[in-house]
């Protein structure tokens, strides 16, 4: 895995780009009009990203079949900390279609307890909580 980065701009606003040539944008959160997510936002995003794979793939595997899957993640930093590293993340995951309560629930935590590569990185730094909705309905 590897990935070229080049700034653009005189300011903080970078262009990255991956062995297959997609690109992500970087800027500081605190420029005037920031032209891409921060570094830490993508770290919230990637949790998201790679859970949501997991869980899609756990439960194909099972022949169970998702109409909707949506996630909500917030990361919590102390302010006067340097480096500022996140200490909590919460995610609301909120799943839809015919799925038994139990399997449903089981792909979560197989995501989020073994399988997310970029969970278990963060866990060492971050206490990562989460809730999971399933047709609304907390499970």
């Amino acid at each position: 895995m590897k990935v070229h980065l080049k700034r653009l701009n005189n300011d903080f606003h970078f262009v990255t780009t991956n062995e297959r040539g997609d690109e992500v944008h970087l800027d500081n959160k605190s420029a005037e009009n920031p032209q891409g997510s921060s570094p830490m936002d993508l770290l919230l995003r990637g949790i998201a990203g790679c859970s949501g794979i997991d869980i899609v793939h756990i439960l194909k595997k099972q022949n169970l079949e998702l109409t909707n899957l949506e996630m909500e993640v917030e990361g919590y930093r102390d302010p006067n900390a340097i480096p500022k590293v996140f200490e909590k993340i919460d995610l609301q995951i909120k799943l839809e279609g015919d799925l038994p309560e139990n399997k449903a629930r089981r792909a979560v935590d197989l995501s989020l307890e073994k399988y997310c590569s970029v969970a278990k990185m963060l866990e060492k730094t971050a206490e990562i909580k989460y809730e999971v909705l399933l047709n609304g309905t907390q499970i």
